[in-house]
């Protein structure tokens, strides 16, 4: 698909389908205004995050839904959420504080791992309704949010306020922001038309890194050897000194690689759109794909203990992992 992002085409599709199925217009109510509606289907709808909250996952998506399960993913409860708004990503510093963002500029926050949420952030403030893509949080204070036509965020006292550092990063061109992540000790965001950046802590700004792929990349991920950007067609690039120099890995992968997690036994793991899954013990320098008793298109993987719980178009699905 020749989409910028495949979880916004999801979401878009969502959008459209909620659009056609609603009211008169004197029934309309703003999804910033409405809660999100208790269904029994929550956990089988579009869901678009996942994150670890303790014992706890996790998952976000469509028309606010958030999701959690205490039996890793076997069965799942829904939360109360103020907004309907489409939900993309979630993150979880600490066991029980997290924080959840996604379309109409919204930030959500949770103090008791995920059962309940308040609204920190929407976009009417400032008339900047763009979609937030990504969230990740440094520890319990510290956060950023990334979002389309370069929307960035950062928050250092909990998401009580959020001030935009979108003078303070290597982007003219206002590409849209995919994905946050600190790798190892240094800060990466990954986005559209091959752009990398890092975070110079010494004039706190992030500054873009040349990169030897120009397509899109959704995601990032890594550990203390190296520091690995997925995203269109496959297509992975590592670098083993801090972005300095970049290699592009083969993955055998036609299609987007969407999600990525790190297992139990420190193995990278990445899904794809289509339900690819691909491992690598060696820090990312090689891939090697896991057969599934079924392809799952993934939004978001997570593992816990010896399962891969995968988020997307079909709700969640806990798999065992090999």
């Amino acid at each position: 698909m020749r989409a910028r992002n495949f979880l916004l085409a999801l979401a878009a599709s969502a959008a459209l389908a909620a659009i056609a199925n609603m009211g008169e217009p004197r029934d309309w109510l703003d999804v910033l205004d409405a809660p999100a509606l208790k269904s029994p289907l929550a956990s089988r709808g579009l869901l678009n995050g996942l994150a670890q909250a303790g014992p706890r996952v996790v998952a976000v998506g469509q028309r606010g839904h958030i999701v959690y399960s205490d039996d890793a993913g076997k069965s799942w409860s829904q939360a109360e959420v103020p907004v309907s708004s489409d939900l993309v990503a979630v993150t979880f510093p600490t066991p029980q504080a997290g924080w959840a963002a996604g379309h109409d500029g919204v930030i959500l926050h949770s103090e008791d791992a995920g059962r309940t949420w308040q609204r920190q952030r929407d976009g009417r403030p400032d008339a900047a309704e763009n979609p937030l893509l990504d969230i990740w949080f440094e520890d319990a204070r510290t956060g950023y949010a990334v979002g389309a036509f370069g929307l960035l965020l950062r928050t250092t006292d909990a998401g009580a306020h959020w001030e935009s550092l979108e003078t303070a990063v290597d982007n003219p061109r206002h590409l849209h922001l995919y994905a946050v992540r600190r790798i190892g000790n240094e800060i990466y965001i990954a986005g559209e038309q091959g752009l990398l950046l890092k975070l110079d802590r010494a004039i706190e700004r992030f500054s873009a890194i040349e990169s030897p792929y120009k397509g899109t990349f959704f995601g990032l991920t890594g550990d203390a050897r190296a520091v690995l950007a997925y995203g269109l067609r496959g297509n992975v690039v590592r670098s083993a000194d801090g972005g300095r120099t970049w290699q592009s890995l083969n993955t055998g992968v036609p299609v987007g690689l969407t999600a990525s997690t790190i297992d139990a036994k420190g193995r990278i793991v990445l899904a794809s759109q289509t339900g690819h899954v691909l491992a690598s013990a060696d820090g990312g320098a090689t891939f090697a794909p896991i057969k599934l008793d079924r392809p799952i298109p993934a939004a978001a993987v997570l593992a816990t203990g010896g399962t891969l719980i995968v988020a997307g178009p079909r709700g969640t699905s806990a798999v065992a992992l090999p």
